[in-house]
């Protein structure tokens, strides 16, 4: 199935296979319909996967397949919309490899988001209040302030870190109802992730250089060093999903 969506100031189409929307996508929805059931108020959905391994797009996508399946109520939010403001972090260094680098050059590394912030916001969702959440345009490389109404039943939550083991980075998860990790080969984020970058009015090879310094030492950030999920999928190269761990 074709999808288009506006990921972040930038339409980006994807396709996803039959197998994966009927024998995935939709039972993990009525899981979500269940789990709310059960507990009788909010649920808290977290779902972790390395940049390039398009999270975004697929819980556009979920969002949209619950509709079109009769679940209302769920409200889709990133945690891309905590990240510290250009200007920050144009004027903000920290160390890596024993180097002081500014902290633009490495945007998207964990160090670059306002944890205390989003940790705080998390917390409030999980607890059932309705708050504003921003959002991050990507031609402008700053967040936006509550742009989205958290008000639904159930609330879906994407990031690259949300699974993280790092001191601050590992509680999030604690107030989670149900966590998904989404899994991929370094090669094929590779690709994507430098499409994904020359997409943003970069020049090509510019992309190229800004992927391996920095979306790449990322991506294997959260493929080495996430905690473990209820739910494991592993993203093909045809954009397809494999059941990794996990009852749907």
């Amino acid at each position: 199935m074709n999808y288009k969506a506006d990921i972040n100031g930038i339409i980006t189409d994807a396709v996803y296979t039959d197998e994966s929307i009927r024998d995935i996508f939709i039972p993990l929805l009525f899981r979500f319909e269940k789990l709310k059931k059960e507990k009788g108020k909010r649920i808290l959905v977290m779902l972790s996967a390395p940049p390039g391994a398009g999270k975004s797009t697929l819980c556009s996508f979920l969002e949209y397949l619950a509709k079109e399946n009769g679940i209302e109520g769920i409200t889709v939010i990133g945690m891309d919309g905590f990240h510290h403001y250009q200007d920050y972090l144009l004027n903000h260094k920290t160390l890596r490899d024993e180097k002081e680098i500014c902290m633009v050059d490495i945007k998207g590394a964990p160090i670059t988001f306002d944890l205390v912030k989003f940790k705080k916001r998390v917390k409030e969702v999980s607890e059932g209040k309705d708050v504003g959440w921003p959002v991050y345009d990507r031609m402008t490389h700053n967040p936006k302030e509550d742009i989205i109404k958290v008000t639904g039943d159930i609330v879906l939550l994407e990031g690259n870190y949300l699974l993280l083991k790092d001191e601050g980075w590992n509680e999030l998860s604690d107030y989670a109802d149900y966590t998904i990790k989404i899994e991929a080969d370094i090669e094929d984020l590779r690709k994507r992730l430098v499409e994904r970058k020359f997409a943003s009015n970069h020049d090509y090879e510019k992309a190229k250089e800004f992927v391996e310094r920095s979306d790449l030492y990322n991506a294997r950030t959260v493929l080495q060093n996430s905690k473990d999920a209820d739910l494991v999928l592993k993203l093909n190269k045809d954009n397809s999903y494999a059941l990794i761990k996990g009852d749907i």
